[in-house]
């Protein structure tokens, strides 16, 4: 089932491609609208959006095939981590012996294992364990990674620190001081921040969606370049700056658990400093990304060659071009998205044409769009607002329509 879902798929994505390039050659067209380049244009159109449709239907179908596999891929990982560790404590045990800490470590483990286990057994259907990393765009949240890897750490120190204070009561001193404020401030304060900017993050990106100053479309499914990209698959530096530096981070906290496993790692406060200074830096980049689509002017297109109103006001029938920016919102350049955009002028809805040209489309794009004036509109001055694939809408432009 998941390889039949996802070969329909890219069959799907491949027949779409190739009816878009047949169209941009001028291929295909019915002879009863070869006279009227409106009428053909919105043909191809909707031919186009109802082949988008499908290829979405397909990736939905396959997304959901993916979803049933992924959890048991991620419990795969977990235990084969699992034994991982065996591997090397049986390796380093040889000629050192084995100890208290050991068994401790691999107690742990053993533990959060299962409990990784029983989150994707109850989310199976979610992504497995990768469900609470998941936001609300579905894409896995870097934010909310960073802050699971810092307190999984912790709790998985913990765990060490409870099963040898089981194993060995006689060494409850030395355990209990490995819990002392001194030595875990460090890590603590690293903790709090990384799950404070988790929650910082969610509530800024919502504020301004909310506000319409950034635009959020789902994604199809979790990948894992989300947590190095922005929505639309181009590398970011403040998520790249965050991973970067909270995996050398953590890396280093993991070093000093295996080294000192009595006690909770001690992270230096140069280590801490730093990991808030990306703190800072990758919350700066959630509050300045984005911004509000925006129509910046309205003209009329050129009519074809020949035509000898080239000079003259809008009326309807005409095609207008409306430039501005945002129109597309970053992850919305699928065709199937594209087709939903809208433009109103005055009280009318007008479904942008989609235009295609040899590997893409020439309308509409993120920062122009090309529509025509339907006959519905009233002549005089109204108002072109257009409405982004992720509802928001941008600011009135005035027009005048002649009659």
């Amino acid at each position: 089932m998941p390889q039949g879902a996802r070969e329909g798929h890219r069959r799907a994505v491949a027949a779409f491609v190739a009816l878009r390039e047949r169209f941009a050659a001028g291929e295909g067209l019915p002879r009863a609208l070869a006279h009227s380049a409106g009428a053909s244009r919105q043909w191809v159109s909707d031919e186009l959006a109802h082949a988008a449709r499908s290829v979405a239907d397909s990736g939905r179908a396959e997304t959901s095939a993916w979803r049933h596999r992924v959890w048991l891929r991620t419990v795969c990982v977990v235990w084969g981590a699992a034994g991982a560790l065996l591997i090397g404590q049986l390796a380093t045990a040889i000629g050192a012996g084995w100890s208290v800490a050991r068994t401790a470590g691999l107690t742990a483990a053993v533990i959060t294992a299962a409990l990784l286990t029983l989150t994707a057994r109850l989310h199976r259907a979610g992504c497995g364990p990768l469900a609470p990393l998941v936001g609300e765009d579905n894409r896995l949240s870097t934010s909310r990674t960073v802050a699971a890897a810092w307190l999984l750490i912790a709790v998985f120190a913990v765990l060490v620190l409870g099963v040898e204070l089981a194993v060995a009561p006689g060494d409850r001193q030395r355990l209990t001081d490995g819990l002392a404020l001194d030595h875990t401030a460090g890590l603590l304060t690293v903790a709090a921040l990384t799950c404070a900017a988790a929650v910082l993050a969610r509530l800024v990106v919502a504020a301004r969606v909310r506000a319409q100053r950034l635009q959020k479309v789902r994604a199809v499914r979790p990948r894992a370049a989300d947590l190095l990209t922005d929505d639309a698959g181009r590398g970011s530096f403040a998520d790249v700056q965050y991973i970067v530096v909270h995996t050398v981070a953590l890396a280093f906290t993991a070093v000093r658990l295996a080294r000192e496993p009595w006690r909770l790692p001690d992270v230096p406060w140069g280590l801490a400093l730093l990991a808030a200074v990306s703190v800072v830096m990758y919350l700066t980049g959630k509050y300045a990304e984005g911004g509000r689509p925006t129509v910046l002017s309205v003209v009329r297109v050129l009519p074809e060659e020949g035509a000898i109103d080239r000079d003259a006001p809008i009326r309807t029938g005409d095609d207008i071009e409306i430039r501005g920016s945002g129109f597309v919102p970053p992850g919305a350049q699928d065709p199937d998205r594209l087709a939903k955009l809208v433009v109103r002028i005055g009280a009318v809805h007008v479904h942008v044409p989609l235009v295609p040209v040899a590997g893409g489309f020439s309308s509409p794009t993120d920062t122009a769009l090309t529509v025509p004036v339907p006959v519905d509109v009233e002549p005089g001055r109204v108002d072109v607002q257009v409405v982004t694939a992720s509802g928001a809408e941008t600011n009135r432009y005035p027009i005048d329509v002649m009659d």
